[in-house]
Order: C-alpha cells, then sequence, then structure tokens
C-alpha cells in the first residue's frame, strides 16, 4: 500500500513538474512572439531613405535572431521530444537555448556601442571613403564577427558553463541571466541627456514655448522663429544644443521616461529582452546627435553624406528658411521636420 502511495506521489510530482515547464515555455513563446511583432513594427515605422550603417545591420541580424529562437521554441515545444543529426533535444533544450542567447545578448551592447561610435566617426569625418557595395559587405562581415566573437567567449567563459551546467541538474528551473552593461550604458545616456537639459533648460523652455506647427511641402513641421542676427552663432554648441535636445525628446520622449523609471525602480529584466531593436535606435539617435554636438563647427546640414536617423530628421533641424505661406512671419525661421 504504502509503495502504491509512493508511486502516485512520485507520478503527481512529474505531472505538476511538467505542468511547470509547459507553462514556461508558452510563456516564453508569448514574450519572445511579442519582442519580434515590436521588431516588425519598429523596423515598418522607420524612415525609408536613410544611409546604411552599422547599427542597422545589426538590427536586422537581431531581428533574425530573435525570430529563429522563436522557430526553435516552437518546434521543440510541439516536438517535445525527437533527435535531429544525431541529437536528442528535449522540452529542457528551450531553456538551454534562452540561457546562450542571454549570455550572448548581454554582452553585445558594449561592443555593438563602441562599433557604432567609430562607424559615425568614421563617416562624418570621411576619413574612409569605401564604395557603397564595398561599404555594405564590410558592415555584414563586422556584423557577423561581432555575434560568432561573442558567442565563443560565452561558451568558452568558465562561468557560463557552470551556469549552464548547473541547468542540466536542476532541470525543472530555469533562471534568466540579467546583464549589466545595458544597465549602465542607459544610465549613462540618461545622464547625460538630463545634465545637458539642466545646462540649457531656460534656452530649450524658451524654444518650446517659441514652437509652431505647420504643414510644408506635404510634410508636418515645427519651427522656431529666430532674429537674423543668431545665424551668426548656429554653429556654436551653446546654442545647438537646446535644439537638439528638443529634437530628440520631440521622438524619444516615452522611451526616455520609460528608462528612467527602470533605472530608479532598478527593474531586473532578462537579457533576451533588454537588448532589443527600440533600444538599438534610441541608442543611434543619442549618438548622432552626439557627433553632431561634438562636430557643431563642421556641420553642413545641406550636404547629403550626413548620417541619417531612421526615426529623427537632423538633417533638415534648424536650416533658416523664409516661408512666404506663413502667416506674417517677417523673420526668418528654424525648421525640424518631424
Amino acid at each position: 500500500m504504502s509503495a502504491l502511495n509512493s508511486e502516485n506521489c512520485s507520478f503527481q510530482y512529474q505531472l505538476h513538474q511538467t505542468h511547470q515547464l509547459l507553462d514556461g515555455n508558452c510563456l516564453l513563446f508569448l514574450i519572445i512572439l511579442g519582442k519580434i511583432l515590436l521588431n516588425i513594427l519598429t523596423l515598418g515605422m522607420k524612415r525609408k531613405n536613410t544611409h546604411q550603417n552599422f547599427l542597422e545591420y545589426f538590427c536586422i541580424s537581431l531581428a533574425f535572431t530573435d525570430l529563429l529562437l522563436l522557430v526553435n521554441i516552437s518546434i521543440i515545444s510541439y516536438f517535445r521530444d525527437f533527435v535531429f543529426l544525431g541529437i536528442r533535444f528535449t522540452k529542457y533544450h528551450i531553456c538551454l537555448f534562452i540561457q546562450i542567447v542571454s549570455f550572448t545578448y548581454s554582452f553585445l551592447h558594449y561592443p555593438v556601442f563602441l562599433i557604432a561610435c567609430i562607424d559615425y566617426y568614421l563617416n562624418f569625418s570621411k576619413a574612409t571613403k569605401l564604395p557603397f557595395k564595398c561599404q555594405k559587405v564590410c558592415y555584414f562581415f563586422t556584423v557577423i564577427l561581432i555575434w560568432i566573437s561573442v558567442l565563443t567567449y560565452v561558451l568558452g567563459d568558465p562561468a557560463v558553463y557552470q551556469s549552464l551546467k548547473a541547468q542540466n541538474v536542476y532541470s525543472h528551473q530555469c533562471p534568466f541571466y540579467i546583464g549589466a552593461q545595458g544597465y549602465w550604458l542607459s544610465f549613462s545616456m540618461v545622464t547625460i541627456l538630463f545634465m545637458g537639459f539642466i545646462t540649457s533648460w531656460s534656452e530649450v523652455i524658451t524654444l518650446v514655448q517659441a514652437v509652431r506647427i505647420t504643414s510644408y511641402m506635404n510634410e508636418t513641421i515645427l519651427y522656431f522663429p529666430f532674429s537674423s542676427h543668431s545665424s551668426s552663432t548656429m554653429n556654436s554648441k551653446k546654442t545647438l544644443l537646446p535644439k537638439l535636445i528638443i529634437c530628440f525628446l520631440g521622438t524619444w520622449l516615452p522611451f526616455v521616461l520609460l528608462q528612467v523609471i527602470i533605472l530608479l525602480l532598478k527593474v531586473q529584466i532578462p537579457a533576451y529582452i533588454e537588448m532589443n531593436i527600440p533600444w538599438l535606435y534610441f541608442v543611434n539617435s543619442f549618438l548622432i546627435a552626439t557627433i553632431f554636438w561634438f562636430n557643431c563647427h563642421k556641420l553642413n546640414l545641406r550636404d547629403m553624406a550626413l548620417p541619417v536617423d531612421p526615426f529623427v530628421n537632423w538633417k533638415c533641424c534648424f536650416i533658416p528658411l523664409i516661408l512666404r505661406n506663413f502667416e506674417q512671419i517677417e523673420k526668418p525661421i528654424s525648421v525640424i521636420i518631424c
């Protein structure tokens, strides 16, 4: 009788464990599916006539990796236990794949940020003039090299190996890695943005109060009236900073507020979610504004070689124009196309 009770308890425990794994796998599927839909929405909303750059290629590779992860999870969840190329896959491999992807994503923030900085610096300074096809090939292989290098480092790291080994021992648990690189990059960017706003808050408020909205050449534009003698100081960092802040926050204010909430509450986000395409485009806009500010004396807004942001049109910011169709504007104005 006791043997039967023991078998029943063991069966109930296994059934409960399997039910927990299925629930966890369904939750993972929904989370990654939501991330992929967000990737598609973000890529669909961006401007199409943008110049190729490193971050554009990396965003596409990230979207492909997320899709590949979702396909693997779907196949394993459907078949549950099967052999492919001599390797047996079970439902526990779902957690293993998530762990490997989380570790890989968590180590990508710093190298991607650094290479994007170098890419924009070289493009802006025109230090290298590669043909368009050569530039695309260079971006493609750079992205592939980053993925291979980080994945090799992750699989060869003893700490990661011990974590994955512990996952095999306690297979009913699936902990998720929380990376620090994304947190500190977000903290640095939000801090710099806050310091820039505090430094020029009076100019920002004055410009916001003077802003007008109208339509010009089938596009909605914001324009700021300024006196004609101020055009001589357009290349000043002090003059350009509040305008860059307004352009940046005009597009990314909700995302900045979200970042502030996450940082203040110290929300722990799994690495496979933290590395996402909206965050990368947020970094992209921040880098472009920073490059413009540091090189304001070299700015030529009519130069088509300037980097083009998929979400913020920096090229058309603050170009002095006289628009006759506006209601009785006698002074030149500066234009921001949103």
